[in-house]
Order: structure tokens, then sequence, then C-alpha cells
């Protein structure tokens, strides 16, 4: 009997138990969007207990003059390649604060990376090409996920307290806050309003508007 003690006791200092997580179901509901309009909603939960992600490894990867995917949410700390998949040249920049970037301009084949060390959104543009663009979506956490077109979304948390916050590119975040304990658990559902969208042109790398050219898909 002690030897099995001592061996259960050895055991759990080198092989600690598991925490389980528990499903979390939840639902956006959007205001001033049409049924028409399928966009990307990301749902992410921040713990408020203190607990940090780890960076992590993702891809944007530039093709037929389109960033793919088009929406991408990352831990903080996380570091995105941006591989030029198309047989010109690409110049992948973002004026975004707190930490805009220029990748200058890069050939087929040639891939730049950038490490995201502070939570944010970035709006990302080629200088060459008006037409691509991209958002990339900067979160404090690792526990993320897209809510399907009915809004519907499921996160797996560890017991503890969370923010869980719903994003799209055409409306302010918005947030509710709940307890995790063992067992699967429906969140109160988020209501994201997209009424005061207006979408409009962006600016070159310089701040200035692209010429005339840049939109002509016969000359670009």
């Amino acid at each position: 009997m002690r030897y099995c003690f001592w061996a259960l006791t050895i055991a759990a200092m080198f092989f600690p138990m598991r925490v389980l997580a528990s499903p979390v179901t939840g639902r956006i509901r959007f205001a001033g969007r049409s049924s028409a309009v399928v966009l990307p909603t990301i749902v992410y939960a921040e713990s408020l207990d203190g607990t940090r992600p780890q960076g992590q490894k993702f891809k944007m990867a530039q093709k037929n003059k389109t960033f793919v995917p088009h929406v991408l949410a990352i831990p903080v700390g996380s570091t995105i390649a941006f591989p030029n998949d198309d047989s010109i040249f690409h110049n992948v920049f973002s004026l975004s604060r707190p930490a805009p970037f220029d990748l200058g301009l890069y050939r087929e084949g040639a891939s730049k990376s950038v490490t995201f060390s502070s939570p944010g959104v970035h709006w990302v543009f080629c200088n060459i090409h008006p037409q691509m663009s991209s958002i990339i979506l900067v979160v404090p956490t690792s526990y993320i996920t897209e809510a399907d077109a009915h809004g519907n979304y499921r996160l797996e948390l560890p017991p503890g307290r969370y923010r869980v916050t719903a994003w799209s590119e055409r409306a302010d975040p918005a947030s509710v806050e709940l307890n995790v304990s063992a067992g699967a658990m429906n969140a109160s559902d988020i209501l994201l309003d997209e009424s005061k969208f207006v979408d409009t042109l962006h600016k070159n790398k310089f701040g200035q508007d692209y010429p005339k050219a840049a939109y002509d898909p016969k000359k670009n």
C-alpha cells in the first residue's frame, strides 16, 4: 500500500491531472445585416483569471490577387507568413496601429513574416492592387472560433471566468462575461450592430489615393 501511495504521488507530480474543458455554446444576433450578406464572425473567450496564450504560426497567402483567408484571428504573440503565390509582385502593408508594417515588393515564391505582439485589428492591403484586402484580428487568448451562418458558435473552455467577444468587420465588438464550471452551458446572446457600416476606399501605404490605372483589371 505504501508503494502505491508514493507511486501515485510521483505520478501526480510529473503527470498532473488534465483539466477538462466544458462546451460553451451561444448565438450572435445581427442588426443591419442582410440575409444575403455572408461575412466571417469571430468569437473568442478571454480569460479574466490572468491566463495568457502562447504565440502560434499562421499563413495568409496571396493568390489570384486575393489574400487567403480574408479574415484571420490569432492569439497575441503569433507570427504570420505572407507567401506570394502569384506570378506577379505584391507589396503587403498595414497602417493599423499599434504595429503598422510594410513588407515591400517581393516576387512569386517568396514569403515574409510579421509577429504581432499586441492585441488589435490590422487592416492589410497590397500597395499595387487596391482590390486586395484582409483583416488580422489579434486577441489575448487562444480560445477562438467562428460562428456559423446563423450566428451559432461553440467554444471548449476550462473552468474559470471569461469575457466572450463577438467581432465582425462591419461592427464594433460586443461581449458578455460568464463563469464556466463543469458541464455544458449556454451563454447569453451577443448583439452585433452593423447598421452604421459604410464601405469606403482605402489609401495606399503613403496615405494617398491609388492611381486610376490601379483599378483597371486589364492593366493590373
